[in-house]
């Protein structure tokens, strides 16, 4: 089965508008640049229970699941322990991060909240690169990003650099005409070539120079070169403005 993906953007910030999320956005244009398919993004507030269903749901559609945010030192920072209860596992500290944390404070003893830092669910690995400050926290498959949006690039990027996907080639044919004039054409092809992605997405903007935009998606670049060739035959050829 190729490897699918699905995430979950977590914080009262973001279902609250006191923060704009940067980070869904991000995820699912590198996703797709990497070639894997993303099926699901939830947002779900800070609270246990509301997270724990969440990764249910996504652990049943996706081999692995992205989180961002709540890892964090404070009180709203739920996400380990709601990646523990819905794995089933016990929160420990990873010995090397309670290590970095002693080394951060030096002399000092690590007070108690920074050491929350250092939980993870059993069982968890960390990734690391050159470009991270912070290791990335990996458990069964779940991804457990920061909602920084700095950290959270620098994270992905990283993890992305282990994870192998299906780059997908895309053929775009403009055209000036009305969708429910050129559904008949798309039905057809869409029928008759399962697996195979036909989008149609119109425009209102009378200044973007066409009215609605064909996509043809697939990892295979000569079936999508061979659908393109058959919509640009049987749509109206008048409506055509141009291909890419």
């Amino acid at each position: 089965m190729a490897l699918n993906a699905a995430a979950l953007i977590i914080g009262n910030e973001v279902l609250t508008a006191k923060v704009r999320d940067q980070n869904g956005a991000l995820l699912i244009a590198r996703l797709r640049a990497r070639g894997i398919p993303l099926v699901s993004v939830l947002m779900v507030p800070d609270e246990v229970d509301a997270i724990v269903d969440a990764l249910l749901f996504a652990r049943r559609r996706a081999q692995v699941v992205f989180t961002s945010g709540g890892i964090g030192p404070t009180h709203d920072d739920v996400t380990v322990r709601a990646v523990a209860l819905a794995l089933q596992r016990p929160v420990v500290h990873l010995p090397e991060l309670v290590k970095g944390l002693q080394q951060a404070f030096g002399p000092q003893p690590v007070p108690a909240e920074a050491m929350r830092l250092a939980e993870a669910p059993m069982g968890s690995r960390l990734i690391t690169g050159p470009r991270l400050k912070y290791p990335a926290l990996a458990c069964d498959g779940l991804y457990l990003l920061p909602g920084v949006p700095e950290l959270f690039e620098a994270q992905l990027e990283t993890v992305l650099e282990g994870l192998e996907g299906h780059p997908v080639a895309t053929r775009v044919i403009f055209l000036d005409a009305h969708e429910h004039e050129i559904a008949p054409v798309l039905d057809a092809a869409a029928l008759e070539a399962p697996g195979l992605e036909i989008g149609s997405y119109p425009t209102f903007d009378a200044g973007a120079g066409y009215r609605v935009k064909v996509t043809v998606e697939h990892v295979d670049r000569a079936r999508v070169d061979a659908m393109i060739d058959r919509l640009v035959r049987e749509l109206p050829k008048a409506a055509v403005l141009r291909v890419e």
